[in-house]
């Protein structure tokens, strides 16, 4: 019988915003129900609903609501808000120029596969439709299937899936293919069938964008072919894949320099790879320095304000075919990923860390290994 919570969760992290009376609860419930159109008698069983409405300025905003029932009796509520989000430059997505050129070399390529992997709400979305704005020209059909659509572009034709009705990703993809398109955007591979119509699609001279939640871009190729995809099919469609994180940036009006002691030098160097991190050419000495957060008015005493991504790119070069081709371990991949020039997430966030972007414990927040 404690007070309610409300808590906004911002770059990631979940804040209290406001507490209110216990004996308020039922009331503010049923209220959010109503308004998403969801049945207030039902209490025992999760909800999905929207809620639209419409700001003084003029903008349309969209709330997707979900209540689950918890123990005791006491509903959960989720607000999620779908803003209709302006498309964000690819030069403007944090990538090193290395990455950011062989991106654009990929997703200019006239067919093939294009992934971005990740966990959920690691900018999958946004990235995608970096890449299609750079592509949306008018001697280009576009058509993209997702759930829901969080970012409009004009120029896209843009679909929302209904799986309840039977109208999921391989079901849209199969009617775009009726609908001559130059390139498909696909929400997310979620089953063999969706992953293998965007392998056909890719090779039928289209190019294919899509998302998947695996962990590195190594482990999605093993993935995928795990899944049942024909490896031959798989490895002359593939161009790319992209995994993603979001990790929080320090704040540029408050974060301070330090010089680390050589203990946290020796982790950071471990956790690059001694070798690689030779290469950089880096020393410990009294001029090495690194930022950490403190904290101010401007980020709300957090120290941080906003987000960047760290990648890891893996191009399919013939080599990276070839191994697909046989089947490869994970380990395989991604030694020859790395041979031929890739940075793995974690050295992407070491990188950024060193240059004052962010601090190493953020980087090892959203890094496995």
């Amino acid at each position: 019988k404690k007070n309610v919570e409300i808590r906004f969760r911002v770059d990631g992290d979940c804040a209290i915003y406001q507490t209110v009376p216990f004996s308020y609860r039922a009331a503010m419930i049923s209220r959010i129900k109503i308004m998403s159109n969801l049945d207030i008698t039902v209490k025992r069983l999760p909800q999905d609903g929207k809620i639209k409405f419409r700001r003084s300025s003029g903008e349309e905003l969209e709330l997707r609501v979900a209540t689950i029932p918890t123990q005791g009796g006491v509903e959960d509520v989720v607000m999620r808000l779908l803003a209709k989000g302006e498309t964000m430059p690819l030069e403007e997505m944090g990538l090193t120029k290395h990455n950011y050129s062989e991106l654009i070399k990929i997703i200019n390529m006239p067919y093939g596969m294009i992934l971005v992997v990740g966990p959920t709400g690691s900018g999958k979305t946004t990235t995608l439709h970096a890449a299609l704005h750079h592509i949306n020209k008018p001697d280009r059909k576009i058509w993209t299937a997702e759930d829901p659509v969080e970012i409009t572009q004009y120029g896209l034709r843009q679909v929302q899936v209904q799986p309840k009705i039977g109208f999921d990703f391989a079901a849209a993809m199969r009617s775009f293919l009726r609908a001559d398109p130059d390139i498909i955007m696909v929400g997310e591979m979620r089953d063999y069938e969706t992953a293998k119509t965007g392998v056909e699609a890719s090779l039928t001279g289209h190019l294919v964008f899509s998302t998947l939640h695996t962990n590195s871009a190594p482990e999605t190729i093993v993935r995928l072919l795990d899944m049942g995809i024909d490896p031959l099919n798989f490895a002359d469609a593939l161009l790319g894949i992209l995994a993603q994180r979001l990790v929080r940036t320090l704040c540029k009006k408050c974060k301070e320099q330090y010089h680390p002691d050589k203990e946290e030098y020796d982790e950071i160097v471990q956790s690059y790879g001694a070798e690689e991190f030779a290469k950089l050419n880096i020393p410990y000495n009294n001029s090495f320095k690194l930022y950490r957060s403190k904290g101010c008015d401007a980020c709300d005493k957090t120290g941080y304000k906003g987000r960047m991504g760290i990648h890891e790119l893996v191009v399919a070069t013939n080599e990276i075919k070839r191994h697909v081709q046989k089947h490869e371990t994970v380990e395989v991949m991604r030694n020859t990923a790395m041979s031929e020039g890739m940075t793995t997430l974690l050295q992407d966030g070491i990188l950024k860390s060193l240059q004052g972007l962010t601090d190493f414990k953020q980087v090892r927040r959203v890094c496995i290994k």
